[in-house]
Parts: structure tokens; C-alpha cells; sequence
């Protein structure tokens, strides 16, 4: 079900919102939602050509092998 959010902009930020959802011919609450899930994907999901990287590495599984066992046996510190 849909849910409605208050959002609190200055008039300057409506107005640079409300005339970029006029470029691309949207309403601003599907503007901000789609702008809002794209930065969401970008920055906290992996990309798949990233993830390949990540795996055909070796030297880094082997890394993060050692650590998440010394994680789960409570072994090492915390760093501030």
C-alpha cells in the first residue's frame, strides 16, 4: 500500500525539483522517488561488474575467509 511522506523544501529546492520533473514529464513525488531509489541502487548495492571483480580475486576471499572466522570466534578488536 502507498504511503504518503511530508517533505519540507525551501522554495528554491521546490522550484529546481519541480522544473526538473517538468524536463522529463513527471510529477515531482515520481520525480523524487525515482531520483530518491537511483542514489539508493548507486550507492548502497553492488554493481555486477564490481562483484565480479570482487570474486575473481583470490587474495581478497582468502582475506575475508580469515576474517569473518575471526569474527565468528569473537577474536581481534574493535577500532575507534
Amino acid at each position: 500500500m502507498a504511503k504518503v511522506v511530508t517533505l519540507r523544501l525551501t522554495e528554491e529546492e521546490y522550484e529546481r525539483i519541480s522544473a526538473a520533473a517538468k524536463i522529463e514529464h513527471r510529477p515531482i513525488s515520481n520525480f523524487i522517488t525515482t531520483r530518491v531509489i537511483e542514489d539508493i541502487e548507486e550507492s548502497y548495492y553492488i554493481d555486477p561488474i564490481e562483484m565480479a571483480q570482487i570474486t575473481s580475486d583470490k587474495n581478497l576471499i582468502g582475506k575475508l575467509k580469515i576474517g569473518h572466522r575471526a569474527a565468528k570466534e569473537m577474536k581481534g578488536r574493535f577500532v575507534d
